[in-house]
């Protein structure tokens, strides 16, 4: 089980194929997508990764939160999700999630808020064909009739269908397909439509329905840390700098 990515919706489109026809996507974008920590099954009694995403505004964070993204060694982050892994798919700290992470063809799962209505009538919320146009109905047309029986039990059961609030829940769109992704720009295209408003945030995993694509990186596909990547060139560069014969150095020291 690998990590899941946090991407924010830029909006829908339309990408033709070689053979003229156009497929409607939603474009994700990857906005400095890292790993800001690790939960251990020896520490925490569970495995999993804490990914952050977006920058907020300094000033709204709190003093603790300051303290962990300090700990971590990243730059703070306005959305924070944690995504269960198996142990071997653990990412280190500091890593930047890219698009590639996931192929294209891949079938993955996405999960948002969705767009808020307010207060909507029965006919708006679930489909109600409403009251009759004539024969003795007035003003209530749109109405959802009767909720109750009678005496017996005397109630309006729990989950009725009703007006009331629609809209601003959590809801997971399953079995979508990665059309195209670019890393350079940290876009993915997915086909068809996904929970939520522009601008707003959702979380994309492995399909969990499906079978993973043999070509899927694992752990994942990522960037090292600026820090760790530094180390790593500076490692590298020693090991490659060539080394002078003993015997010239002793020479050199002679004279």
């Amino acid at each position: 089980m690998r990590s899941g990515v946090i991407a924010q919706k830029v909006g829908m489109t339309r990408i033709f194929t070689d053979a003229g026809e156009h497929i409607p996507v939603t474009v994700l974008r990857l906005d400095n997508c890292q790993v800001v920590g690790q939960r251990t099954a020896e520490k925490n009694g569970y495995t999993a990764v804490q990914l952050g995403a977006g920058r907020p505004k300094i000033k709204r964070l709190t003093r603790a939160a300051r303290g962990g993204f300090a700990v971590a060694n990243v730059e703070p982050k306005r959305k924070l999700v944690e995504f269960r892994v198996t142990p071997d798919n653990l990412i280190d700290v500091g890593a930047e999630i890219t698009a590639d992470h996931f192929v294209e063809g891949q079938f993955v799962d996405v999960s948002g808020t969705t767009i808020g209505k307010g207060f909507a009538g029965a006919m708006k919320r679930h489909g109600f064909h409403g009251l009759r146009a004539s024969h003795g109905v007035s003003v209530s047309h749109r109405s959802h009739g009767s909720t109750g029986q009678r005496q017996d039990p005397g109630k309006v059961f729990k989950g009725k269908k009703m007006a009331g609030h629609m809209g601003d829940v959590n809801v997971t769109t399953q079995n979508l397909r990665v059309v195209k992704t670019d890393p350079e720009r940290g876009l993915i295209m997915i086909r068809g439509a996904v929970p939520g408003a522009k601008g707003g945030w959702v979380t994309i995993h492995d399909a969990a329905k499906r079978s993973l694509p043999s070509e899927a990186p694992k752990p994942g596909a990522f960037r090292k840390a600026a820090g760790d990547a530094a180390k790593s060139a500076k490692q590298a560069k020693t090991d490659q700098a060539p080394v002078e014969p003993a015997e010239a150095q002793v020479a050199e020291g002679q004279e």
